[in-house]
């Protein structure tokens, strides 16, 4: 059954293979000029890094909530950050990995375990606090930061668009962190 017509369907096959011939370019350069250089030692630091220190220094009897709302804010951050750069707003230059269109180091390692800290740090604090304080640290030092590092290039974007994402992301996880809905599972 077709779904869509046949030149519409040529038209899909045509921009799926002008995308992979654009991926196998990518992934040359990435062979050629950035695996093993300084940036991509950095990087590989960045992602690993947080969370060797997550694991040493977490508040172990809230691994699991705290882990959920880790992986919530991998999940997301990774999900906008592919819309990020598959609308042209920004791109990466100094990748881990080269088929993944973002900042692994930044999706999956700093800003999660980032956010679990201060989840568990000074719990009595007030999550809009923390929240505001996280975004604004988050949208105007470390991502200047980074681009100075000249890790990514913003095309159409700017810092300031992102701290109101970076204050639903830690309420959401704050949220999921405190939820009274947990119980055990029985069998």
């Amino acid at each position: 059954m077709m779904w869509i017509s046949k030149e519409v369907d040529r038209l899909i096959v045509r921009q799926y293979e002008k995308v992979d011939g654009a991926n196998s370019e990518i992934v040359d350069i990435w062979i050629e000029h950035i695996l093993f250089s300084p940036g991509w030692w950095v990087v590989l630091l960045l992602a690993l890094a947080p969370w060797i220190i997550w694991i040493k220094y977490r508040k172990k009897e809230s691994t699991a909530r705290l882990l959920l709302a880790g992986i919530w804010v991998a999940l997301i951050a990774n999900f906008l950050n592919y819309i990020g750069v598959t609308l042209g707003l920004w791109q990466y230059k100094v990748k881990l990995v080269p088929v993944i269109p973002d900042f692994i180091a930044w999706d999956f390692s700093i800003l999660p375990v980032t956010i679990m800290f201060l989840i568990q740090i000074r719990p009595n604090v007030k999550p809009i606090v923390k929240a505001l304080l996280f975004s604004t640290f988050t949208a105007f030092v470390g991502e200047p930061f980074f681009n100075w590092l000249d890790f990514f290039d913003y095309k159409n974007w700017h810092y300031l668009a992102s701290f109101p994402f970076y204050v639903v992301i830690y309420l959401v996880a704050n949220r999921l962190t405190t939820s009274k809905s947990f119980s055990p599972i029985r069998g």
